[in-house]
């Protein structure tokens, strides 16, 4: 670690404490505390004075793992804060409890609101995820009869199909969990989607919510569509 520090003077150490969903949590903290010193005591005896060195507890059954690799993964994005800003309009001007830009294949999410971690909802939103892709893989598309595109293109919502989605191969999917607020999905393009937890009163305003993620995910599309590297192919849909 030392020899990292001297070759590479704004590397990111972060200490992965795995294994640790048998443990109490008054454990976990003390197993944190004492390996935190240690790490910390060798790289001071080496001239590393407070070192940027992150520790996370994780375990592979649950979804800790995927938790600690998203903020790994969000120190590595150069834009995180206009991601983070636009997530967080969105969360206050729909009335949001919480959205995550996920990547879909990974679960990890790049990007969320400024309000304060959750992991019940980050979980929520990571096994909708798996729900929606597990429904895709079964049923996948299919073509609605023209009863059923009139009920879908008629109140409240007065738009086509078409222009109801994200892209033209995804589409907005929505359903209430168990303590009746509503989970949105919106895919923004073949490997990321935005889930959000919306508020009990937000599905009576579903139009407006719509109208505004339907801004954020245009928004998002033409940021990715900036930050692309050049002579970047055209990538493969999944």
């Amino acid at each position: 670690m030392p020899y990292r520090r001297r070759s590479y003077p704004n590397i990111n150490i972060e200490v992965f404490i795995h294994k640790v969903d048998g443990l109490s949590d008054d454990y976990k903290l003390d197993i944190q505390r004492d390996i935190t010193i240690r790490i910390q005591d060798d790289l001071s005896d080496h001239g590393f004075e407070n070192a940027p060195v992150t520790f996370h507890l994780t375990s592979i059954y649950n979804h800790s793992i995927f938790e600690a690799f998203s903020k790994v993964i969000q120190k590595l994005i150069p834009q995180l804060g206009t991601l983070e800003a636009m997530l967080t309009n969105l969360c206050r001007t729909c009335r949001f409890e919480k959205a995550y830009l996920f990547d879909v294949l990974s679960k990890i999410y790049i990007a969320t609101d400024s309000a304060a971690a959750d992991m019940a909802a980050y979980e929520i939103c990571s096994d909708y995820i798996d729900v929606i892709i597990d429904i895709t893989d079964v049923y996948g598309s299919w073509n609605r009869s023209d009863a059923q595109r009139q009920r879908i293109e008629g109140e409240p919502w007065n738009a086509k199909v078409e222009d109801q989605v994200a892209c033209n191969w995804a589409e907005s999917c929505m359903v209430l969990h168990d303590a009746g607020r509503p989970i949105m999905l919106r895919e923004v393009d073949r490997y990321l989607a935005l889930v959000a937890i919306m508020k009990e009163d937000s599905y009576d305003r579903m139009p407006l919510v719509n109208m505004n993620v339907e801004a954020v995910v245009q928004g998002l599309t033409e940021f990715f569509d900036i930050t692309k590297p050049r002579g970047e192919g055209q990538a493969r849909r999944i």
